[in-house]
């Protein structure tokens, strides 16, 4: 993604010190950018997850330096981790990688930011002022995190030892845990806002291992949770969210469906809230812990390109292609595409092989063929030992990998979570290898109707 963290949120300086050869190579390609105009067959904007993925897999049949990525970040976080961090099962320090280790080495990687797109002309400027052309465009930018959009938010989040946390940053996730462990009585209370968010699940997962946490601490009886959405459901799925609800019920967890948090005064700890259908209703509520999943949305520089987005600022694309509606040479994959599925890692897998076969098909001129069903996947932690894995299609009803009941809480899904699926995101998505589980789905469910 070209910014998996908002410019108003400062990404965590960079780590990396590669081999010699590795970084002139990596500084010439830049700096030879910088003075030059750039042209490329294939130009991809970002570097998250599926910036990456179709990078692997699109210069490795195009052969070198065919591909171009604009990134500027030093650094490729596993997000799909944060949730881990918050609840202290995993370290900040496991979730992420130097870029210049998950891109492909047969890539121009331009370390700079996209300012200026210009589909007219095939074109995209740079921070650092490069014109960069293209045949073909990939936009990959992910969601813009908008943390400020909240009065009183940066403020509270910048107290040290504060009572208000998030886990959709690696500036904040770490307050996280911490919060965990300060609070001993009150409210604990969690958002979600009325946006669109990358991994819907995610802020309700935090709600359920706070809840284990406090309960193995002995301090559960002390401490109300909360969790205040802006959604009129617990979980967008039905198949799963009349799980959660058993869940939430069977804690004690209280859920405020159509609040959304408007204000946070960290001074007195109270967070503002307002129902949705009663705009004129404004809740104040005491905090001892807040945990704020912010507002997100397309990156401003892309959302001001109205030739490549539709009103709500995401890149206009055929659902199934994921082919841009008038710039036949643009696609898009991730969380700035329009597509209605829901945001997550594992929707950006479903549609690489998708976006790849159908960039290939319009780079030889020929028919698009491959379609994305709008699958994703939530692994819904509901604890230190215990997940619900959702899966599910564009017309929300489940679209699910193993031959169980993928609506109850259990272990092995935890593990699938918590041990698995970081090493296949770094050992096979990120190498172009990964596709999402359709081929594992459809073996299983060959065995399973084999054994009828």
């Amino acid at each position: 993604m070209l910014k998996t963290i908002s410019t108003k949120v400062p990404a965590m300086a960079g780590r990396y010190v590669g081999s010699v050869g590795d970084i002139a190579n990596r500084t010439l390609v830049t700096s030879q950018a910088l003075r030059d105009k750039h042209e490329c067959q294939v130009l991809i904007v970002g570097g998250g997850s599926g910036g990456c993925a179709l990078a692997a897999k699109l210069s490795s049949k195009l052969g070198k330096k065919k591909v171009t990525v604009v990134e500027p970040a030093e650094e490729h976080y596993y997000q799909p981790m944060f949730t881990l961090i918050g609840g202290g099962m995993k370290r900040l320090e496991q979730s992420y990688k130097p870029m210049a280790e998950v891109l492909p080495k047969n890539i121009n990687w331009i370390k700079s930011s996209a300012v200026e797109f210009d589909p007219k002309n095939n074109s995209v400027k740079t921070a650092h002022g490069t014109n960069i052309k293209y045949d073909m465009l990939l936009l990959a930018t992910g969601l813009q995190l908008n943390y400020d959009k909240i009065p009183g938010l940066i403020e509270a989040l910048s107290i040290p030892n504060g009572k208000v946390c998030s886990n959709y940053s690696p500036k904040y996730v770490d307050r996280t845990y911490a919060c965990l462990q300060n609070i001993q009585e009150g409210n604990a209370i969690f958002t979600f806002p009325a946006s669109p968010v990358k991994c819907p699940g995610a802020p309700q997962k935090i709600v359920y291992i706070a809840e284990h946490y406090f309960r193995k601490l002995n301090k559960r009886d002390k401490i109300k949770i909360t969790y205040n959405t802006s959604l009129p459901v617990i979980f967008g799925v039905k198949h799963y969210a009349d799980a959660l609800w058993k869940v939430v019920k069977k804690r004690n967890i209280n859920v405020n469906l159509r609040r959304n948090l408007i204000e946070v005064r960290p001074r007195d700890d109270i967070a503002v809230f307002q129902d949705l259908d009663k705009p004129e209703q404004i809740f104040e509520e005491k905090y001892a812990m807040l945990h704020v999943t912010p507002p997100m949305s397309a990156p401003t520089v892309l959302a001001q390109c109205k030739e490549l987005v539709n009103d709500t600022g995401f890149v206009d694309v055929d659902k199934t292609t994921l082919q841009h509606l008038k710039y036949k040479n643009v696609f898009a994959i991730g969380d700035c595409s329009a597509s209605p599925n829901s945001k997550t890692a594992a929707s950006a897998a479903a549609q690489s092989p998708v976006v790849y076969r159908n960039m290939i098909a319009a780079i030889k001129g020929k028919e698009l063929k491959s379609s994305y069903d709008g699958y994703a996947s939530c692994p819904l932690v509901t604890g230190y030992s215990s997940c619900i894995l959702a899966e599910f299609d564009y017309d929300l009803k489940p679209l699910e990998t193993f031959p169980i009941a993928q609506n109850k809480e259990r272990y092995s899904m935890f593990f699938l979570k918590k041990a698995l699926m970081p090493t296949l995101y770094w050992k096979l998505m990120m190498n172009g290898y990964w596709n999402g589980p359709a081929l594992m789905r459809n073996a299983l469910s060959l065995l399973k109707f084999g054994k009828k």
